[in-house]
């Protein structure tokens, strides 16, 4: 079953490169750091935690070549396990708040894009809790780059400190001009916060667990066609969900609601994609025809897939 879930075909659409970094990677890039400090930092026992280590992470990527350096060996690891597409987050808003010059880094982990096995499209990631007006920062780098592999613009971070509602112009200002939006919405958040992702235009909800809360989501969601980025290790490290056997994946799918499995930050969740695709099966119940059912809306409800 193990070579099963490796070799089945799929698409990852809710992936975080700078929460991709292995210990390895984050080592090579400081060797002042061991492995056993950086899994150490990997460990955290809820949300604001995992928000800290995530900044910490983003304190070792200094130079374009960095970025580069993380890219190439994710890149290699999506294709180890067969995946064929991804759209990737890149953290833009952390990027500016550190006062980065960021053409340099988009330029460097593009031309990775460019000669991976994998079909690589990047969705730019503002974060909620720096507000409207740093979002909007983020909108216009994705617009600059609508036509370079840009395809989508994202809101994460700590939904309790940014509603989505605050973002309407920015999130206007990016579909106006082409863009996609995939706000998190629903994750440590009720499903007031999912309505209010939908209120934005979003096509598809990163997490959006809380939905299972509400009937007429669920139905909306299905009747609509916007698929949840459902990321079951994650929820639980976060402490989205209080354990394993409490997340809503298979009452999500049972009731309808499009769905595809993806890491969210693959190294500090200790997951992969067919992990994701294991705990289905394993924890879930899920049967080989409905993973491969998964599997394939993981390219149904990709933007260029």
């Amino acid at each position: 079953m193990t070579s099963f879930y490796q070799q089945l075909p799929k698409a990852e659409l809710h992936l975080h490169l700078e929460g991709a970094v292995t210990p390895e990677t984050l080592c090579e890039l400081n060797p002042a750091l061991n492995p056993d400090e950086v899994r150490a930092r990997y460990r955290y026992p809820d949300f604001p935690g995992f928000l800290q280590t995530f900044k910490w992470v983003m304190e070792h990527l200094n130079t374009p070549d960095h970025y580069a350096l993380v890219a190439r060996h994710v890149f290699e690891e999506l294709a180890r396990q067969n995946v064929r597409y991804a759209e990737i987050n890149l953290s833009a808003g952390v990027a500016l708040w550190r006062k980065k010059d960021f053409a340099p880094i988009y330029d460097a982990v593009n031309r990775e894009a460019a000669r991976s096995a994998v079909q690589v499209w990047w969705i730019f990631d503002a974060v909620r809790q720096f507000g409207a007006e740093a979002a909007m920062e983020v909108a216009r780098l994705a617009v600059e780059r609508a036509g370079d592999r840009v395809v989508a613009f994202g809101i994460g971070g700590d939904e309790t400190r940014g509603p989505a509602g605050e973002f309407a112009e920015v999130c206007a200002f990016a579909r106006g001009h082409g863009l996609k939006l995939v706000p998190h919405a629903g994750e440590t958040v009720g499903s007031e916060s999912v309505w209010a992702a939908l209120r934005l235009g979003a096509d598809r909800i990163g997490h959006g667990i809380r939905s299972v809360e509400d009937a007429a989501l669920m139905r909306h969601l299905r009747e609509h066609q916007i698929p949840l980025e459902v990321c079951i290790s994650s929820n639980v490290a976060t402490g989205a969900v209080a354990s394993l056997a409490d997340h809503p994946v298979r009452r999500l799918f049972d009731a309808g609601v499009p769905l595809v499995l993806n890491t969210d930050d693959p190294c500090m969740f200790h997951t992969d994609l067919s992990r994701e695709y294991e705990l289905a099966a394993t924890e879930f119940g899920f049967s080989c025809e409905e993973l491969e059912q998964l599997a394939r809306d993981s390219f149904r409800y990709g933007f260029r897939s």
